[in-house]
């Protein structure tokens, strides 16, 4: 499954136990959602990142990277890439290592990489806002990239949230809860999305976005977005 939105590319990809992908470098951004399953592992630049449900693991543009499985079961994460902009900019070059691994070792810290998603969650649920939203970004503050974002979100029970509406694209999955997302298109078509745990769904730029939640549980959505291009570029516009 793949879903491509102006500057936006996702797919799931799947992972099975035993299975590693070979080491490579490119010059499009990846991040990766991680879904389900334990014992994976992104390894960048030599530093091995192992991923837990909710987590967010970055490869920036030109750094050796590998991917495997080290735990039983299926392992299965989102793909977000910039890989569109290449379409018009014909500058992504890759590059495969010379062995099936790049040189690694377990990272003791946590790199600017790696976003867990204990504590976002954590800080998610201590905001009293019946509509709180984390952005994901770098250690010096800066945005993860320099032309993908991420953020999350916590919607509370039996919350309708403000109608809002932006340049950016999304690509939203949900890791917990139930509700129904109005998109209304700049054309003026009008969809109501309903998701629950483990949906995925694109919204196209400049279409006013409302969640709504039922009342049995809160939710949680996490995004990804191309703000940081935008904002960079002088075209960002929230409504």
């Amino acid at each position: 499954m793949n879903e491509e939105r102006d500057t936006l590319y996702s797919g799931l990809q799947l992972v099975n136990p035993g299975e590693t992908a070979p080491a490579h470098k490119h010059v499009a951004f990846a991040l990766r959602y991680i879904i389900e399953g334990e014992g994976g592992f992104t390894a960048v630049d030599g530093k091995k990142m192992y991923m837990t449900k909710g987590d967010v693991i970055l490869t920036p543009s030109m750094t050796w990277h590998d991917h495997g499985h080290e735990g039983t079961g299926p392992l299965i994460w989102l793909d977000g890439i910039d890989l569109p902009l290449y379409q018009s900019l014909p500058t992504n070059f890759a590059q495969n290592y010379h062995e099936p691994r790049y040189p690694s070792t377990v990272s003791t810290d946590q790199p600017d990489w790696q976003f867990p998603w204990a504590p976002i969650k954590a800080q998610l649920d201590a905001d009293p806002s019946p509509h709180a939203s984390y952005e994901y970004k770098k250690k010096d503050g800066n945005y993860i990239s320099r032309t993908l974002g991420a953020q999350a979100e916590r919607i509370k029970a039996g919350v309708e949230t403000l109608p809002s509406r932006s340049t950016c694209s999304f690509i939203y999955h949900c890791p917990e809860g139930k509700g129904v997302t109005r998109v209304v298109e700049p054309n003026g078509n009008t969809t109501s999305l309903d998701w629950g745990q483990d949906d995925t769904f694109a919204i196209p730029a400049w279409s006013q976005i409302t969640h709504k939640v039922g009342s049995d549980a809160d939710a949680y959505l996490f995004a990804i977005t191309d703000k940081p291009m935008l904002e960079a570029l002088g075209m960002y516009r929230l409504e």
